[in-house]
């Protein structure tokens, strides 16, 4: 099967689908794999701590509030994420270095960009729990499919 966004979401109409507020930042526009999960807010130090653990394909989701004040994922993150194997990470906030991150084999979706950083230490967060946003519910474990169309996300695999 196609792991097309709009091939996915026809087939099954059970998958949920993000609202459509997210840009494509990286360069891979299409990218797949189990949620992994962050909920922090402006503050990206557990984004740092997950993408220096192997990424197995996966996909980072991170709720950062939807905050707009600074950018929670950069170039360094970006080439650390692609150094361990991580398929994408979707932003519920803002990322910077766009150039940077273009330049990567990596799909990074985003609701803008800030070239200011976080500031570490500034709030705790919470690695692994369910988060929702854009109006989808992301367990860590279930699956997401993201291209240029917008972003599926299933409790189980659906691409065949």
């Amino acid at each position: 099967m196609s792991l097309a966004t709009t091939d996915l979401s026809d087939a099954h109409p059970e998958a949920q689908v993000c609202e459509p507020e997210f840009g494509d930042f990286g360069g891979n526009l299409g990218f797949h794999g189990v949620i992994k999960t962050l909920k922090v807010f402006e503050d990206n130090t557990l984004v740092r701590t997950a993408l220096e653990g192997p990424g197995k394909g996966h996909v980072l989701v991170i709720d950062g509030g939807g905050s707009r004040r600074c950018a929670l994922v950069g170039g360094n993150l970006g080439v650390l994420a692609v150094k361990n194997g991580w398929a994408g990470i979707v932003v519920h906030g803002c990322v910077r270095d766009s150039e940077e991150l273009a330049a990567q084999d990596l799909g990074i979706k985003a609701i803008g960009l800030h070239p200011r950083k976080s500031e570490r230490g500034l709030h705790s967060g919470q690695v692994d729990k369910v988060v929702t946003f854009a109006g989808v519910t992301f367990t860590p474990g279930a699956w997401l499919y993201a291209d240029a169309d917008g972003i599926v996300v299933s409790e189980q695999p659906i691409h065949g």
